[in-house]
């Protein structure tokens, strides 16, 4: 089951199976209704053309009926839900819906014996009886339980497949993230900087690089993708991060963090802001002469965490727009899986130049 493919049903199908379902049940009683009136005037032959206006007028009224309640569970799915104020409306509808097409099948045989004379349906068709009330209700209870059903089963089928989609997709991203860190150029710089200070025996800040690289690839090994993690275990990664690369720039990269303790408590999906500060450093920082300077902001405001990363490099429109447009993108799609409807997300070039990149969630805050 866990790789069987979920097709979603297309609007255009779902009409055409309706209408047919519909064509169906309307020509099966028309020739019911036809072999009544032969049965009952065993001497008479009426057409059967009447017969199918009957017949349609009868369900092609419940094909109407239910594509309609078909778009209202689609925009009001919270309509359709048990309770005891949906079932009320919902038997206040069925009583008005079946009175309106009684009175709709009485004007249908009134009309068919105007223009077919032979057709006397009087007597073998019941229309104004307390049954085909009950009839018209089962009907309407049935369609729209059909519908209700069908429709919070695809809502269910596709949130799973698009769990299972970003799952996937966060999956390569750790593996894409996990080989940025293993990069050559990335471990050639890192080496190089290490080999460095215990050249000039720096010996002390040697083996805090060590432990910093060492602390990124295990982190990245030993998440799960999915799933969200307290913001201060993210930010050790960061700053592990960022303590290899102001090593790398030789002092010429300023680092600012500024988080408050709420802000550190909350939780974040992981490897969120890690890609941002990653871009702003290839893509920003690097092919700067001078080097640059990365903030850092995360705070609570009220029920929302607010997060903010800023630098003064080289911005969207230098060498690297595409690497910048697809940590961009990565970060959208995985705060619409975990919060759909309900974050912030915005990424500008301010006038001064640089890239900033600010994010609101939910404020989730760990449970000890």
């Amino acid at each position: 089951m866990a790789n069987a493919k979920i097709l979603p049903i297309r609007p255009e199908v779902g009409f055409a199976v309706v209408l047919l379902i519909g064509g169906v049940l309307a020509g099966l009683t028309a020739r019911d209704a036809n072999l009544n009136l032969v049965y009952h005037y065993r001497y008479l032959h009426p057409s059967f053309a009447p017969s199918l206006l009957y017949g349609c007028s009868y369900w092609i009224w419940w094909v109407v009926v239910t594509l309609v309640l078909w778009r209202l569970v689609d925009r009001w799915p919270a309509a359709f839900k048990p309770s005891r104020l949906t079932v009320m409306a919902h038997l206040g509808g069925a009583c008005v819906l079946a009175t309106a097409h009684i009175a709709l099948l009485q004007y249908t045989l009134r009309f068919a014996s105007w223009y077919w004379p032979a057709w006397s349906p009087n007597g073998t068709l019941y229309l104004k009886s307390l049954e085909r009330f009950g009839v018209e209700l089962v009907i309407y209870g049935f369609i729209s339980g059909v519908c209700a059903i069908l429709h919070f089963r695809m809502q269910t089928q596709q949130a799973l497949v698009q769990k299972l989609e970003v799952e996937r997709q966060l999956t390569q991203a750790q593996l894409k993230a996990l080989q940025m860190q293993m990069d050559p150029h990335f471990l050639f710089n890192t080496l190089n900087a290490i080999t460095s200070l215990v050249a000039q025996k720096r010996n002390d800040e040697a083996m805090k690089t060590l432990g910093h690289l060492n602390k990124i690839l295990r982190t990245t090994l030993q998440r799960k993708a999915p799933e969200k993690v307290p913001f201060a275990e993210e930010l050790k990664v960061i700053e592990s991060y960022l303590a290899i690369q102001k090593v790398r720039f030789a002092g010429r990269l300023e680092v600012k963090i500024d988080a408050t303790a709420e802000a550190l408590d909350g939780l974040v999906p992981c490897f969120l802001l890690q890609p941002i500060v990653e871009n702003a450093i290839q893509h920003g920082i690097a092919p700067k002469a001078a080097g640059g300077s990365i903030e850092t902001y995360v705070k609570r405001l009220g029920d929302r965490l607010w997060m903010q990363v800023r630098d003064n490099g080289c911005g969207p429109n230098g060498s690297a727009t595409k690497g910048h447009g697809i940590g961009i993108q990565n970060v959208r799609e995985r705060l619409a899986y975990f919060y759909p409807g309900s974050y912030e997300f915005d990424a500008v070039a301010p006038i001064d130049g640089g890239y900033q990149v600010t994010i609101q969630i939910p404020y989730e805050r760990t449970i000890a």
